[in-house]
Parts: structure tokens; sequence; C-alpha cells
């Protein structure tokens, strides 16, 4: 869950690179942060927006997440559904942390702990490559399935 401070300086980042933060980018920010870790799509955040903000329209939550995509605010996931989903950025993340993806009933868990800290340490030793980032989606049955 984003913290108090974290919350702030998202909204103040936003008002520094020259960007109103409007009420319908509040309410677009707030309902992402509130639903931290559900991975929602741009139609289900404005399922959730359009209870604050009925007057806005799906072209701004779409403009709005990119925006905040293009920022390092959020980042798109895509878990081979067809969907773009977003999540927020941590600060404290080195990496994107790793996904377990159900195939069953969709569910999608986050695993906390970067798994491949030695593999990265292998291939930048042997490929003398610099790793910023990775991305990891583990797919099979969760538990409520087996």
């Amino acid at each position: 869950m984003m913290s108090k401070e974290e919350t702030e300086k998202l909204k103040q980042d936003l008002k520094e690179r020259g960007y109103k933060l409007t009420p319908q980018r509040r309410a677009i920010l707030n309902a992402i942060i509130d639903s931290e870790g559900r991975h929602l799509s741009p139609e289900e955040i404005y399922d959730l927006v359009k209870m604050e903000c009925p007057e806005i329209g799906l072209a701004t939550v779409y403009r709005t997440v990119q925006l905040l995509e293009k920022m390092g605010i959020l980042y798109k996931m895509n878990f081979d559904d067809g969907v773009s989903r977003y999540e927020l950025v941590h600060s404290t993340e080195d990496h994107q942390h790793h996904h377990l993806i159900c195939v069953k009933c969709g569910d999608i868990q986050e695993v906390e702990d970067d798994l491949l800290d030695s593999l990265e340490e292998k291939i930048t030793g042997l490929y003398n490559f610099k790793i910023t980032n990775h991305d990891v989606k583990f797919y099979g049955i969760c538990k409520k399935c087996k």
C-alpha cells in the first residue's frame, strides 16, 4: 500500500512536470492508488472513477494512464490476455516484481522477492550487459483452482 507521503509525492511530480492536477486526473490517480495490487485495465479504472466523476470519458482515462506511464508513475503490463493493465511504480523497487497468473480463473498474484538476482549477476558477468529491469510471469493453476 502507498503511504500518504508517496501519494503526495506522485501528485507533486505531476504538478512539477507542468501538468495540471485536474479533478479527473486526481480521481484516476486515487482509484489506482486505492486499488493497488489489482492490476486494473483502463476500462476498470473508468468504472471506478465515473462514480466520483460521472462526466469523465473513457478517452480521458486512456490519455491519463498513458501520461502517468510516460512519467514513470505507472507500469503497463501485458498478461497475454489482450488487455493492458497498470500498476504503480514504487521508488523502493529496483525491478518490476514478478507475477503468478492462474490459467483457469485469471487471478494475478504478486511475488515480492526478486528471484533473479543471481541470474542477473551471471548475465552481467558473462555478457558485459547492464540489466536495468526485467519482467517475469509464471503461468499455472492457483490454489483456489487446484
